[in-house]
């Protein structure tokens, strides 16, 4: 069959130092598909000031249409994970959209007509690890007040896995967006790390970068002196009485 160059809209080059991989040719038909070629390009696919809420009064604009663009879209972020957050947050409004919405949607395509040759590079020469980032966005739904997770995970210093969805539930804190972005993130991490061991890999003490400075962090302790296994499930009674001392339960000697 050859050497992949090209698979479900998916070009592959391959070099000695390594694989790029892109979405040109589908990317330029996208711009055509939806007469932006002509178009001025942009440098970023969204403003760093823009808002998108409800929009009641807005204008409707075609539904079929907006739909078309963001199925796209999501399509394209296969090998453009710049663009993930920007069209995730556009598809949120795909019922009766307004014109504000397509006005955001044209914008990355904007952003495509600059960077429509951009992909993703794979090198031969980096280091082969494992390493994750993660963040949080609290509160950043306008509509809903929920927070918005968004994790990267790095292998040999390539972009391999990536992740973006508003949370399922309303944080009441910075802290506790920050966790549950980090809990998504480590449930991936985990998921990576044991497919590798299939492949002859094995990491430890795998790191998740994330940038939470609140007044709550994880620190390390022994299974042995985990008080709170005592709520948790039955344990020895040489263990439950252990841990029952260690949460000041005792008689009172006169």
């Amino acid at each position: 069959m050859g050497e992949l160059s090209y698979f479900l809209g998916l070009q592959i080059k391959q070099t000695k130092e390594g694989i790029f991989i892109n979405q040109k040719k589908y990317t330029k038909e996208l711009l055509k598909r939806f007469e932006m070629s002509d178009a001025k390009g942009i440098s970023a696919p969204m403003s760093s000031s823009l808002k998108l809420d409800k929009d009641e009064k807005g204008k409707k604009v075609d539904e079929k249409r907006y739909r078309g663009m963001i199925s796209s879209l999501l399509y394209l972020t296969a090998s453009r994970p710049d663009i993930v957050f920007a069209v995730c947050l556009c598809a949120r409004f795909q019922a009766c959209p307004k014109e504000s919405r397509l006005v955001a949607v044209k914008r990355i395509l904007r952003y495509l007509i600059s960077s429509y040759d951009y992909g993703l590079w794979y090198s031969k020469q980096s280091c082969f690890d494992l390493i994750a980032y993660t963040e949080a966005d609290y509160a950043g739904c306008k509509v809903e007040r929920k927070s918005t997770s968004g994790n990267r995970q790095f292998l040999g210093g390539c972009l391999v896995s990536w992740y973006n969805k508003k949370q399922l539930c309303v944080s009441l804190s910075t802290a506790e967006a920050e966790y549950i972005a980090v809990g998504c993130c480590c449930a991936q991490v985990l998921w990576m790390k044991y497919t590798l061991i299939d492949f002859g890999f094995s990491f430890k003490n795998i790191p998740i970068m994330c940038d939470n400075t609140s007044d709550v962090f994880l620190e390390y302790i022994c299974t042995e002196d985990q008080i709170a296994d005592i709520f948790t499930k039955p344990i020895s009674e040489e263990r439950f009485c252990y841990l029952r001392k260690l949460l000041g339960i005792g008689r009172l000697h006169d």
